[in-house]
């Protein structure tokens, strides 16, 4: 596959030549193409399966027989895979090789794809998990793997990927000139037709190979095995498409100190904020000192936010609700997110509060719901699409996966688990799920419009811009989210508050 240096790189300084520019938009519409494979039409590594009493030497043996890399372990009911990262790990504990089994360093839990499932689902999945193969699976019959270099390979013609070069970068200029690509790409896989979770998905996994570089660039080793870099918000949630807030935060292993580092916090927001992401407005950027902390000293934050007075409160502990790791150590992460579980143990009252935000924008209601069928008269009328569709209806499921202790992140995913742990009917979860996607489709529908026009993006839509089946669904879409307020609002007594 082609060195990730000699991929060409659309400049931002400048419009490329007319051949050039031509030629990216053909690169792009080829890696479009990659959403129409499947797993099965790649390479796939048959498997090369060994009894987990199996000791290193002989397994090692093996693998070098046929010129493997990895193999499956069959322990009993457990199916895990064994690597050569797993082999480097054991030998460096000092345990001779001999007396080690397999079974006892390989990992039970792979990574796994279905083989119908699209390419793209494995690419976005190894971006996420920063893995290099997944198990390939038909129904529960084992195919074979995929490893990340002949992913790569199916799709070298097809794309330039971004995902190397941010991987790859030697510096922040060289990262921002990858960075700046998203941008590109999310405008031709729109007009493609891609569907927007995985739009999203791929933007979530894009962005995070851009934080995770750029911390490995700013941040010296002993900075990055004692703390934990996270995202946070619409970020977290995999729910972003077009750059918008820096939602992200540092926590720092107790008893963790380095001089010097309020400066390299403050080149990271600055650095981003070069590569087009807006700081946020409410300072939710590790560059604060509210948002970069010992986990112990942080613990106490959760605790004030709950039952602080803080009208900010609730909110910071909305948008860490939706942390998850970009690099470092998770431990931390999880022990934050474990507080916040132990403190609002028996606080029912507290939920009903928490999710009362969901009707805060509830009042500007009246005025454009009754001029969504035709317009008649106000043509120029601009709706609010995070407030009045997705705010109430992503805050309103975070609320739910809070209230029955589900860990889950993005929310078709607390949705899903909310069906499963019994605590909502699956028809509810299915129309808020397309109801979601609507309104994320029609925000970066306008989003595009608004740069084509020389707006600036943000999260209004002009009713005179949509098509009369757009605003059909729109008002269908407002109309689930209504619905749910309401049953939010029986469900969590909101009438008495």
């Amino acid at each position: 596959m082609p060195d990730p240096a000699s991929v060409p790189v659309l400049e931002t300084t400048g419009l490329p030549p007319a051949g050039e520019a031509a030629a990216l938009r053909h690169e792009r519409r080829e890696f479009v193409s990659l959403m129409k494979h499947k797993v099965r039409d790649a390479h796939l590594h048959k498997p090369h399966v060994v009894d987990g009493t199996t000791d290193l030497v002989t397994l090692c043996a093996q693998m070098a027989k046929i010129g493997a890399n990895d193999a499956l372990v069959r322990d009993g009911d457990r199916l895990g895979i064994f690597t050569t990262t797993d082999l480097r790990d054991a030998l460096a504990d000092g345990t001779p090789p001999r007396d080690r089994q397999v079974r006892e360093i390989a990992h039970f839990k792979p990574h796994a794809v279905q083989a119908d499932d699209e390419l793209f689902d494995a690419l976005i999945l190894m971006l996420r998990q920063r893995i290099h193969r997944v198990l390939v699976r038909e129904g529960d019959r084992t195919l074979g793997l995929l490893h990340q270099m002949d992913l790569m390979a199916f799709v070298a013609g097809h794309s330039q990927l971004i995902a190397l070069q941010a991987a790859n970068a030697p510096d922040i200029a060289a990262l921002g000139l990858a960075a700046r690509q998203i941008d590109g790409l999310i405008t031709d896989l729109y007009g493609d037709g891609v569907r927007i979770e995985v739009i999203a998905g791929l933007v979530g996994g894009l962005n995070r190979q851009v934080f995770q570089r750029l911390w490995e660039i700013l941040a010296p080793p002993e900075l990055r095995a004692n703390s934990c870099l996270i995202v946070m918000g619409s970020e977290g949630r995999n729910e972003q498409i077009f750059k918008t807030d820096q939602d992200n935060a540092l926590l720092l292993r107790d008893g963790f100190q380095l001089p010097g580092l309020d400066d390299i916090t403050a080149a990271f927001t600055a650095a981003l904020l070069d590569f087009g992401y807006p700081p946020c407005k409410g300072g939710v950027m590790l560059s604060r000192p509210l948002w970069c902390q010992p986990v112990a000293q942080f613990r106490e934050t959760i605790s004030d936010w709950i039952h602080g007075s803080s009208p900010d409160g609730p909110m910071n502990l909305a948008i860490f609700l939706d942390a998850v790791a970009v690099t470092g150590d998770a431990a931390l992460l999880a022990e934050a997110r474990d507080h916040v579980d132990r403190a609002l143990s028996g606080s029912d009252a507290y939920f009903a509060r928490f999710a009362a935000a969901v009707d805060q924008f509830g009042a500007e209601e009246g005025g454009w719901w009754r001029r969504l069928p035709g317009l008649r008269g106000r043509e120029a009328a601009e709706i609010d699409l995070k407030k009045l569709g997705i705010f109430p209806l992503v805050h309103g499921v975070r609320t739910l996966a809070l209230q029955y202790c589900l860990r889950e992140i993005g929310t078709a995913d607390r949705l899903a688990a909310l069906v499963a742990a019994g605590r909502m009917d699956a028809a509810l979860a299915r129309d808020l799920t397309d109801a979601l996607r609507f309104l994320m489709s029609l925000k970066l529908a306008n989003n595009l419009r608004q740069i084509e026009g020389g707006r600036a993006t943000d999260n209004t839509n002009r009713l005179s811009e949509l098509g009369t089946l757009e605003r059909q669904s729109l008002r269908d879409s407002l109309g689930i989210v209504r619905d749910f307020r309401r049953w939010l609002g029986t469900h969590f007594r909101l009438e008495a508050l």
